[in-house]
């Protein structure tokens, strides 16, 4: 067992308490890590507050210089770094390595996009002035990452505040803090300035707690629950401290009679299964229309009950196990609740073994639309078929609810293509696309899916103040 130090103050740090990462395939203790306490929260903020002078002073340029260190690292040791996301995430080997893969991708994104942090000259309408709009870094940004991507979610808050001229203090989550130690190294081995990023692992509360009453951690950016990003909401009032939140997803993935038959049922195996179905944007209510109804619920019993479960680090797993028993149960639960309405468990349905925190992959159908596993984000490798008749009933169910982070859409109609995804509520939409997201477009939900977007050329603008510059006595230019 390996025993991991935490990266603050430019320097590796232990500490007499710590945190056991277990393995969700096993249940045994994968690796130690060092925590910090309420003081060092604060002395942490403001060593970076420190640190944010000189940072913002580096051109776009030099700091770009910095992240494409950072990803050259990350890329170098790639394998290493993806057998440690499966050993304290569970997600098969493969996956693991395309998080390495997008982490890196947006690492080199956000070196270019802060070169292209544009300001603008607005025409005056008094003589003798001049107006200028800038655009300046924030400040010390607080990162609050989940254990679902503990890698890539990390880095699409940590790159884009760097590029912005912020300095970082990175939170990940207390069940896979490993892949955040390994990216602390790679970022020390870049050569970064001491306290520009910094890595804080210990109890979340204490550590938000800190970045909310700070007045000189001036962002944080969270992902994880609603319930908690509205814990966040509440105490960000007390300072105005500006607020990032991807929080929690119900997408719907509405397959029309006309879709393409083959890439429609991959779209659905994708969607739903890919992260063991521990995904924001992962398909939760998967709507088909009645006319072809039968033949998809045919069709993926039959894939569905050919899924490899097993260790991630096995060859050919296709679901690994749930990140911890509270999510076994909770998958458990609701494939209880919705037998009990009346569903019916077309294949898998219960536990698989009794080492680890594996579950069957799971097909429903005929689930009411009352059941938990239609309002609430299932995170787990369970599928919930609804039939449909029109397209105008499916988008009113579709948007019936109060998430609105992404929603899938597979249709040979391209007026339907258009027509649909602009009705629906969600701040991601493919067509015939199962893995819609990429670093040059926006990420970010509508409704409680969030406030704010990553990514794309808006992932920079949230660690951007805009600042108007109104010059006067010019007369004559």
């Amino acid at each position: 067992m390996k025993t991991y130090k935490i990266y603050r103050g430019g320097a590796w740090h232990d500490s007499s308490e710590k945190i056991q990462v277990l393995n969700p395939a096993t249940g045994e203790v994968a690796a130690e890590v060092a925590t910090v306490d309420a003081a060092q929260v604060k002395q942490a903020i403001e060593d970076a507050d420190k640190a944010f002078i000189d940072w913002k002073s580096h051109t776009a340029l030099e700091r770009g210089d910095y992240l494409r260190a950072v990803a050259a690292e990350l890329r170098s040791r790639g394998d290493d770094i993806a057998h440690a996301i499966v050993l304290e995430n569970g997600k098969p080997l493969a996956q693991a390595k395309g998080e390495v893969a997008m982490a890196v991708d947006h690492l080199l994104w956000f070196a270019e996009e802060g070169r292209r942090a544009y300001g603008r000259v607005v025409p005056h309408q008094a003589e003798g002035k001049r107006h200028l709009v800038i655009r300046q870094p924030r400040g010390v940004v607080g990162a609050i990452a989940p254990w679902n991507f503990p890698l890539v979610l990390a880095v699409r808050k940590v790159a884009p505040a760097l590029a912005a001229g912020c300095t970082v203090l990175l939170k990940p989550a207390s069940a896979t803090p490993i892949s955040a130690c390994l990216f602390a190294e790679c970022v020390e081995t870049a050569g970064l300035p001491g306290n520009v990023f910094q890595l804080l692992v210990g109890k979340a509360s204490d550590i938000a707690r800190e970045m909310l009453a700070n007045p000189l951690c001036r962002k944080i950016s969270f992902t994880g629950s609603t319930e908690v990003g509205k814990s966040l909401i509440a105490g960000a009032a007390e300072t105005c401290t500006e607020l990032s939140l991807e929080l929690g997803g119900n997408a719907p993935i509405i397959v029309f009679d006309d879709a393409d038959f083959e890439r429609a049922v991959e779209g659905v195996m994708i969607t739903k299964f890919r992260n063991n179905g521990q995904s924001c944007i992962a398909s939760n209510r998967i709507y088909i229309q009645r006319e072809k109804y039968d033949a998809y619920k045919a069709a993926l019993s039959h894939r569905i009950s050919e899924l490899k479960v097993g260790d991630g680090l096995e060859e050919g797993v296709d679901i690994g196990p749930l990140v911890d028993d509270r999510a076994l149960d909770s998958a458990l639960h609701y494939i209880d609740q919705a037998r009990t309405e009346g569903a019916e468990v077309v294949v898998g349905g219960g536990r698989l073994g009794e080492r680890g925190n594996f579950l069957v992959p799971t097909l429903l159908a005929n689930v009411s639309r009352d059941a938990r596993c239609y309002r609430e984000e299932i995170f787990a490798p369970i599928a919930a078929l609804y039939p449909f008749d029109t397209e105008e009933e499916v988008v009113g169910w579709a948007n019936d609810t109060e998430y609105g982070l992404a929603a899938y859409v597979f249709t040979t109609d391209l007026n339907r293509a258009f027509r649909v995804s602009e009705a629906l509520e969600a701040g991601t939409v493919g067509v015939n696309d199962p893995v819609p997201s990429t670093s040059n477009s926006p990420f970010g939900g509508f409704k409680q899916s969030g406030w704010g977007r990553e990514l794309g050329s808006e992932g920079i603008d949230a660690y951007l103040e805009t600042k108007h510059i109104s010059l006067a006595g010019v007369d004559g230019l």
